[in-house]
């Protein structure tokens, strides 16, 4: 019997690996600690995306190991993308560490804290999200070769789940009480191309859509050769959420040819009137990088333009990070780490009116509300429209309602901020 602390990093494709080995490793009769101090060993499932990822990891790393130099835990453990980067540079520089291990290797970090890997339990997971919503990674690697992005290095080529996996992955979590699915991948949208030779997310949607889940959420998908149909199932199926997150990443057409993206901005413009023509209740999420290799001051206006016409409902932006095991590596980093921040503040700027202006059209509305959190008489949720840990949150008073997690209720909506819904609770499911 080993009791171990596992600190999981990064996104939530790390958080669906780290779930899949506590079930596995449960199963050999270990228990997993809330506390560091309380355990034999420390496992730490790291991210090796970008250069704050990579610190992050390697401070709690450096952290564990003074735990291990003080006889609070006998073994550190370091899993996941930074190893699959750095091995070789970790071993050199970190001995203390016990074992280094890269992201498909979940057999031999089982049995390195003394379990066993049981291929029956693939399905088999312990949540580490609050128990009514979760993610369904459907699929892993990534074929496309984006210029900024290390994925291909870190998590290979692309392998979609096959269907009849994660449709029993999936009523085993509807079985658990989880109410809302969010679909996930590095891309979505060519989810079954690698098994059937042609695009598969929207059959496998319908599947999910009559497991009865309330909600199922559609997270990264890629703009080109994006499975249109998709969108009329969204607009017709009451469960799926009108809501996609769409990562664009700039609309200049030089920068987007660099950045190897397959797609010009008359086409991603073509599909974003598209998307929202065949479902106008849809809200689109996305993301933006500033500051790529040679970007210019005319070509981050252009990107601040096509932000301010398109008017997205949601949108985060990065400063670009020059990365190596990137195709962009060999390109001159050459706009300043204060330029770079200065576009993202000025693009967020620019998206906060945007944001304050949509939630506006919220106020005297009633919404329906998955709650996430409830702190006395406040809860805490999220409407259709927003992803657990990135999207908007709904403040609302609870009154004399009977409101706890994970539970839907109605809600008016009385006031708003740029990231904020406020209300009172009006009603419970």
């Amino acid at each position: 019997m080993r009791n171990i602390f596992l600190l999981s990093l990064g996104c939530s494709k790390n958080t669906v690996d780290s779930e899949r080995l506590m079930a596995q490793a449960a199963a050999s009769g270990i228990t997993f600690t809330e506390a560091a101090d309380d355990a034999d060993i420390i496992l730490i499932n790291t991210c090796g995306f970008i250069q704050d990822a990579k610190e992050e990891s390697i401070a709690e790393t450096l952290a564990a190991i003074r735990k291990k130099k003080e006889h609070l835990v006998q073994r550190v453990y370091v899993m996941g993308c930074l190893p699959e980067l750095y091995r070789k540079e970790l071993e050199e520089e970190i001995p203390e560490v016990d074992g280094f291990f890269g992201t498909r290797e979940l057999p031999d970090v089982l049995s390195a804290i003394g379990a066993r890997y049981r291929e029956e339990l693939f399905d088999n997971r312990i949540l580490l999200t609050p128990p009514h919503y979760t993610f369904l990674k459907i699929a892993e690697g990534c074929d496309r070769q984006c210029s900024f992005c290390s994925i291909p290095k870190i998590r290979g080529r692309y392998l979609s789940q096959p269907q009849e996996q994660l449709l029993r992955e999936a009523a085993l979590l509807r079985h658990s009480g989880v109410k809302e699915l969010n679909l996930i991948a590095q891309d979505i949208s060519v989810y079954g191309c690698d098994i059937e030779g042609k695009q598969l997310l929207n059959d496998l949607v319908l599947h999910l859509s009559d497991m009865a889940f309330d909600r199922i959420r559609l997270l990264y998908a890629y703009p080109q050769h994006f499975p249109i149909e998709v969108i009329d199932t969204m607009r017709e199926r009451e469960n799926l959420c009108n809501y996609l997150d769409i990562p664009l990443q700039h609309c200049n057409d030089r920068i987007l040819r660099s950045m190897n993206r397959g797609i010009d901005k008359a086409g991603t413009i073509r599909l974003l009137e598209e998307i929202r023509q065949r479902n106008p209740d849809i809200r689109l999420r996305t993301t933006m990088i500033v500051g790529y290799p040679g970007e210019t001051a005319k070509e981050f206006e252009e990107l601040l333009r096509f932000v301010e016409e398109i008017r997205f409902d949601r949108l985060g932006c990065f400063p670009y990070c020059h990365e190596e095991y990137t195709p962009a590596w060999k390109l001159e980093d050459n706009v300043s780490g204060e330029e770079k921040q200065n576009r993202v503040a000025e693009l967020m700027e620019l998206q906060e009116e945007i944001s304050q202006q949509k939630n506006r059209e919220f106020e005297d509305r009633e919404v329906v509300v998955l709650v996430d959190q409830v702190e006395q008489n406040m809860a805490f949720g999220r409407t259709e429209y927003d992803a657990p840990e990135v999207d908007n949150e709904c403040v609302i008073e609870t009154g004399g309602f009977d409101v706890r997690p994970g539970t839907f209720c109605r809600a008016m909506i009385t006031d708003s901020t740029p990231y904020d819904l406020e209300g009172k609770v009006t009603g419970i499911g």
